[in-house]
C-alpha cells in the first residue's frame, strides 16, 4: 500500500537569510489558531531572541484570504462542553504568546494581507510592525458569539484614539487597509501586489538598524485610498463613550442618522452579557499593565465557558449557521451587573495566568 502524505505543518517556521520567517499554515481554515500553532510559535520566537543572525521575525499566512481568521473556536466550544480543560490550556499558551510578542526585543513584522480576527489580531497587533495589504479585513467580533475580545483586546482597543476601539469592541466593527492606517491598528500599508517583493528584502537585507527597516517599509508602501473613520470619527466618540452600553443605544437611536441606526441595529444582534462584560474589560483594560491584562483575559475567557451565550453563538454562527442566536438574558436590562463583575474575580491558583520564564 502506498504511504500515507505527510501530515502539512500547522505553521512552518525557518530561518531565511537575516529573517525569522513564520507562516501560518492552515489555508482552508483562514489559518486559525489551534494550540500546536501557539506553541510551535513560541518554540521559534524563543529561539531566535537568542539567535544573532535573526535580524527580523516576519509573520504571514498561507493562502490568499486570511492571514488568521482567529482562534479554533469550534474546538474550544466542544472542550468547554466536555468540561477537558483543553480550552483553558489554548487560552493560557497563547496569551503566553501574545505577551512575547508584546515584549520581543527584535523587529517583529505582521504581514496582514487578508482577514485578520481574534485570535489573528493577537498575533499581530502587539508587535512592533503590521502591514496592511489590500485585502486586509480586520475585525474583534467576539460579542457575536458570546464572548469578549480576549488576546489582549482590552489592552490595544481602548488605547486607540477617542471611542474608535469601544465602537470595534462593541459591534465587531470591520476595517480595512486605510482605517487600520488611520487608528493605528496598522502601521505600514503595502499594495498586495509588492508583498512578495517585500519579503524578498525583508529576507534578505540586515534590517536590525530601526531607520533601514523604516525605510525598506516606506519604499514598498504606496496609497490605501482615504479611511472612513475621517467621517465617522465625530459620530464614533459621541456614540460610543461612557460605561453604559444602554446609555450609547439610546444616543444613536436619538442621532437617527442611517450610521447610528446601523450601529444600533449591530448591537442588537450582540449577546447582551457579552456587550456589559466587553465593555467593562476595555475600560478597566485602559489602565492595566500587558501581563494584568493576560490575567484578566484568562479569568474571563475561562468563565465563558460557564455561561450558556458562547456555546449559543457559536451554534448559530458555526455549527448551525441561521445566524440566530437566542440569547439568556435577551436584553441589557436584565444583565445583573454584579454577575459582570464576578467574572472579574481571580481564578483558583491552579489555573490562574502565568508566564514564560524568559518573561
Amino acid at each position: 500500500m502506498p504511504a500515507e502524505p505527510a501530515t502539512e505543518p500547522q505553521i512552518i517556521a525557518r530561518k531565511i537569510g537575516h529573517a525569522g520567517r513564520i507562516t501560518l499554515n492552515r489555508p482552508k481554515a483562514l489559518n486559525a489558531l489551534t494550540h500546536r500553532m501557539c506553541l510551535d510559535m513560541i518554540a521559534a520566537l524563543t529561539q531566535w531572541a537568542d539567535d544573532d543572525g535573526v535580524k527580523v521575525i516576519v509573520v504571514d499566512g498561507a493562502g490568499d484570504k486570511g492571514f488568521c481568521a482567529g482562534g479554533d473556536i469550534l474546538q474550544l466550544h466542544d472542550s468547554g462542553k466536555a468540561g477537558d480543560g483543553a480550552a483553558w490550556e489554548f487560552w493560557r499558551d497563547e496569551y503566553r504568546l501574545n505577551t512575547l510578542i508584546h515584549h520581543y526585543d527584535k523587529p517583529y513584522i505582521a504581514l496582514i494581507d487578508g482577514i485578520t480576527m481574534g485570535g489573528g489580531v493577537g498575533v499581530s497587533v502587539h508587535g512592533s510592525h503590521r502591514v496592511a495589504g489590500d485585502r486586509t479585513m480586520l475585525a474583534m467580533p467576539e460579542t457575536g458569539i458570546g464572548f469578549h475580545p480576549d488576546v489582549g483586546g482590552a489592552f490595544f482597543l481602548p488605547r486607540l484614539p477617542g471611542q474608535i476601539g469601544i465602537w470595534m469592541g462593541l459591534t465587531g466593527a470591520r476595517i480595512k487597509a486605510a482605517d487600520c492606517l488611520a487608528c493605528g491598528v496598522a502601521t505600514h500599508y503595502c499594495p498586495t501586489e509588492n508583498y512578495q517583493a517585500l519579503l524578498q528584502v525583508l529576507e534578505s537585507a540586515d534590517l536590525s538598524d530601526p531607520e533601514a527597516l523604516e525605510t525598506v517599509l516606506d519604499e514598498f508602501s504606496g496609497n490605501p485610498g482615504e479611511s472612513s473613520l475621517a467621517l465617522t470619527r465625530g459620530l464614533i466618540d459621541a456614540a460610543f463613550e461612557g460605561d453604559d452600553v444602554s446609555a450609547m443605544i439610546d444616543r444613536m437611536k436619538t442621532a437617527a442618522d442611517p450610521w447610528s441606526l446601523k450601529q444600533v441595529k449591530f448591537l442588537e444582534s450582540k449577546s447582551p452579557t457579552a456587550l456589559k462584560l466587553t465593555l467593562a474589560a476595555m475600560r478597566t483594560g485602559a489602565g492595566l499593565s500587558f501581563e494584568d491584562l493576560m490575567r484578566q483575559d484568562l479569568r474571563l475567557s475561562t468563565r465563558c465557558l460557564e455561561g450558556g451565550d458562547f456555546y449559543e453563538g457559536v451554534r448559530a454562527v458555526i455549527i448551525d449557521k441561521d445566524h440566530n442566536p437566542v440569547w439568556s438574558p435577551a436584553t441589557l436590562s436584565a444583565v445583573d451587573d454584579e454577575s459582570i463583575r464576578d467574572l472579574f474575580k481571580p481564578l483558583d491558583e491552579a489555573h490562574e495566568m502565568s508566564f514564560l520564564s524568559r518573561l
